[in-house]
């Protein structure tokens, strides 16, 4: 299996369980690696025959900031269920960072695991 990756997706949305961050759009931050093939990709030169990790960036934007959900965790889910039922994804590990979320730490968020590596 080959790893497509992307990271340091920034994307404001509504997200946490205070009112304040009901009101304001913050900034969270995903980083992808989807399990894939690029062999025949490799071979033809096409991107049609790839996963397009641009088609997927554009997806996530849009969906992440029109979401308003109050954990980070249920945002992770709902992201790693589109990727991998949209994209055909078998594999992914997603990392979502809600920068600044805690006094002194420079990163807080979750990463998961999805799927099934072969």
């Amino acid at each position: 299996m080959d790893i497509v990756y992307l990271r340091g997706l920034r994307i404001d949305t509504i997200i946490g369980i205070y009112d304040w961050e009901r009101r304001t759009r913050q900034t969270v931050i995903l980083g992808l690696e989807m399990g894939t093939d690029i062999s025949r990709a490799a071979a033809s030169e096409r991107i049609e025959d790839t996963l397009n990790y641009k088609a997927v960036a554009k997806r996530l934007i849009q969906f992440v900031s029109e979401s308003e959900f109050q954990l980070v965790e249920t945002l992770a889910e709902r992201c790693a269920a589109i990727v991998m039922q949209e994209f055909g994804v078998p594999w992914l590990r997603l990392s979502l960072n809600k920068k600044g979320a805690v006094r002194g730490a420079t990163d807080v968020g979750v990463i998961i695991e999805r799927g099934h590596r072969d």
